[in-house]
């Protein structure tokens, strides 16, 4: 008798999985409730594998829950979006010029593609987000420092998302823009030149911060 082929996400990491997705494209909008029994039944599942990734979702601060009161997407203030570019600030520029000193291709070909995939996607909010993070990630991956990557990857799992993205990318020639730039930096990792590569990826990330920080 064959055996059935194992299913290595569990049904919680699925749930997760689509709720934070949802949370990220702005479906589920931030301050919006969360009600267990719809998203259960939307997701075909009980409400305990739900109940567990809102946890999951909660402890990463991408959903409030509170006691008689239930979940809701949390909301987010000028700190949260203006934190986490603080932090790019520190990390990305540092990563390009570590990269640039490196010279790793596979990381290197992965920007290009983000790149290529990002000129493709425009002038979709969701899909343009998904190629830019993919870019910067690579970018970080590009400095062969596994604790960069991992402040990295945090960052942007937590608070950058779709709705934030869409703030700084506010027309279509800005998104080539942001694409252009992006050519620019990867351009700067392939020839070596850190300088231009930390200059670079620290002006683009402040130019980002300041579009999408009103306050």
């Amino acid at each position: 008798m064959a055996e059935q082929p194992l299913q290595i996400a569990s049904v919680v990491d699925q749930v997760y999985g689509r709720i934070r997705e949802r949370i990220a494209d702005g479906t589920l909008p931030h301050g919006g409730r969360l009600h267990q029994e719809d998203l259960a039944a939307e997701l075909g599942v009980s409400r305990t594998p739900v109940r567990e990734a809102l946890r999951r979702l909660a402890a990463e601060g991408l959903v409030e829950m509170k006691t008689n009161r239930g979940a809701r997407v949390a909301d987010l203030g000028p700190d949260d979006i203006r934190v986490p570019y603080e932090a790019r600030l520190v990390v990305e520029p540092g990563a390009a010029r570590l990269a640039a000193q490196r010279g790793l291709a596979e990381p290197q070909e992965r920007m290009r593609t983000a790149i290529a995939t990002q000129r493709r996607e425009i002038p979709g909010v969701t899909g343009t987000f998904e190629a830019n993070r993919e870019f910067h990630l690579a970018l970080v991956h590009a400095s062969g420092n596994p604790y960069l990557i991992q402040i990295a990857e945090a960052l942007w799992l937590r608070r950058i998302g779709a709705p934030i993205y869409a703030r700084q990318a506010e027309t279509p020639e800005r998104m080539h823009a942001d694409a252009d730039e992006h050519e620019e930096i990867l351009a700067a990792i392939a020839a070596g030149d850190a300088r231009a590569a930390e200059a670079l990826t620290r002006r683009h990330v402040a130019d980002a911060m300041k579009r999408s920080v009103t306050d």
